[in-house]
C-alpha cells in the first residue's frame, strides 16, 4: 500500500458498519413479531394492529438505506484492497472472505433456518409434513447472503473494470466534490431507475437467478446497491467521506426527516394492508403512481441517512475501544450466521407472554449479543479468522 493510503485506519467506518449490521439482525427481529414480510419463523397471533404498523414502518425505514450503506462502504474499502494486493490476489482474497460464507450459506445455514417453517404452525405455513433428507434440496437458498453474493459479483466487477482502464488519481480534489445540484440529480436518478425496474420487479418480489438456490429478495433495490458500491469508490479516491463536513450530515439528517414526514404517508396512504398485498402494485411497483412516491422517498431516504450517519460516527465514534473493536471484528460474522440462531433463538422464547412489542424488544436484547458470542466462537476455530 501506498504512503498516501497508509493513513490511521478510520474507526467510525469500521462502527458504523458494525452498527448496520446490528440493524440488519434487529430488521429480521421486527419480522418474526411484526409479519410485514414473510421470514423463516413468525410468532402469531399477529392481532395487535399498532404493533404490526410499528414494526411495518421499522422494516421499511431499514430497507430504504441500511443495504445501500453496506454497498457504499463495500466500495470504499475495496480500491485499497485491490491496489495492496493486485489483480490476482485480490480476486483470490475475495473468492476466501466471501465465496466460503457463499457455500456455507447455501448448504448448511440456510437449510437449518428454513427449519423455522416448520415449527410455526400447519395453519401458517399450509405444511403438514415433517423435515427429511428428501426435503434438504428444496431448504437450499442464498437468505440473508444474497447481499455477500450480490458483492462478490460487483468486486469481479470492479476487478474487470480495472483491467481496461487507467486507475484515476488518488489525491483530492475540492472542484470534485459533488454540490447540492449533483446530489439532487443522483436522488432523482436513483428514484427514476428504482421505479422503472419496479415495473417489472415489485418490492417483496424474489429473483432466482442462474440456479433456483440463488434467490434475491431485494432486486428491486438493485440501482440504489449499485450506485451506492460505484460512489463507495469513488469516495476513496477522492476522499470525499473524510471531508464530509459536519454540516452536510446534519442536512441529509434534515431531509431524510422531512421525506418522512412528507413523502412516506403519501406513498403509503389509502389501506395499507391492501397496498402491501395489491397484484396492482401500490407503493410497491408495477408502475402505479405510488411507487414513484416510494422511489422519491427511499432515494432520499438512503442518501440523506447515509451522510448523516457518516458525520454522526465520524463525530461521535471515532475512537478505539474495546467494545467498538469487538464489535467491527464480529460484525461480519454475526451477518453470516445470525438467520438460523435467530429462528431458534425466538422459537425458544415463544412461550414468553408478552405483547408484540414488549416481545420484540426482549428478543433484540437477548438474541442480538447471542449472536456476536456465537460470532466469537466461530472466529475462535482453526483458518476462521481468514474468512471472518
Amino acid at each position: 500500500m501506498s504512503a498516501e493510503k497508509s493513513a490511521p485506519r478510520l474507526h467510525h467506518l469500521d462502527h458504523l458498519r458494525a452498527a448496520l449490521v446490528i440493524l440488519v439482525v434487529l430488521h429480521h427481529v421486527a419480522l418474526v413479531y411484526g409479519a410485514a414480510a414473510p421470514f423463516y419463523y413468525q410468532e402469531p397471533p399477529f392481532d395487535d394492529p399498532v404493533a404490526f404498523m410499528g414494526l411495518a414502518v421499522f422494516v421499511l425505514l431499514n430497507q430504504s438505506w441500511f443495504m445501500g450503506a453496506l454497498f457504499l462502504l463495500a466500495g470504499y474499502f475495496t480500491p485499497a484492497s485491490f491496489d495492496s494486493k493486485g489483480p490476482a490476489q485480490f480476486l483470490k482474497g475475495r473468492l476466501v472472505r466471501l465465496g466460503i460464507p457463499i457455500l456455507v450459506g447455501i448448504f448448511v445455514l440456510e437449510p437449518i433456518a428454513r427449519l423455522g417453517f416448520f415449527l410455526m404452525p400447519a395453519s401458517m405455513t399450509g405444511i403438514t409434513d415433517e423435515p427429511d433428507w428428501s426435503t434438504y434440496p428444496h431448504l437450499l437458498g442464498l437468505g440473508p447472503l444474497w447481499f455477500i453474493a450480490m458483492l462478490l459479483a460487483f468486486d469481479f466487477g470492479y476487478a474487470a473494470w480495472r483491467a481496461v482502464t487507467k486507475p484515476p488519481s488518488t489525491a483530492a480534489h475540492d472542484s470534485m466534490r459533488p454540490g447540492l445540484v449533483t446530489v439532487c440529480a443522483f436522488v432523482l436518478g436513483l428514484a427514476a431507475a428504482s421505479y422503472l425496474l419496479r415495473i417489472v420487479v415489485p418490492l417483496g418480489e424474489e429473483v432466482r437467478l442462474i440456479a433456483p438456490f440463488l434467490n434475491f429478495p431485494t432486486i428491486a433495490y438493485l440501482p440504489q446497491y449499485l450506485s451506492f458500491f460505484v460512489l463507495g469508490i469513488a469516495a476513496y479516491r477522492l476522499n470525499w467521506l473524510n471531508d464530509l463536513p459536519q454540516a452536510v450530515g446534519l442536512a441529509g439528517f434534515a431531509v431524510a426527516l422531512a421525506a418522512a414526514v412528507l413523502l412516506l404517508p403519501l406513498a403509503l396512504s389509502g389501506e395499507f394492508l391492501n397496498l402491501i398485498f395489491a397484484e396492482n402494485g401500490g407503493f410497491t411497483g408495477r408502475g402505479h403512481w405510488q411507487s414513484a412516491i416510494y422511489a422519491l422517498w427511499d432515494s432520499t431516504m438512503a442518501v440523506g441517512l447515509s451522510l448523516g450517519a457518516i458525520v454522526l460516527f465520524r463525530r461521535f465514534f471515532d475512537q478505539s475501544g474495546r467494545l467498538g473493536a469487538f464489535l467491527s471484528q464480529h460484525s461480519y460474522a454475526v451477518y453470516v450466521i445470525h438467520a438460523p440462531i435467530l429462528v431458534f433463538g425466538a422459537y425458544a422464547m415463544r412461550t414468553v407472554e408478552l405483547p408484540a412489542l414488549a416481545k420484540f424488544c426482549l428478543a433484540a436484547i437477548v438474541l442480538t449479543p447471542l449472536c456476536f458470542a456465537a460470532a466469537f466462537v466461530i472466529r475462535k476455530l482453526p483458518l476462521a479468522k481468514r474468512v471472518f
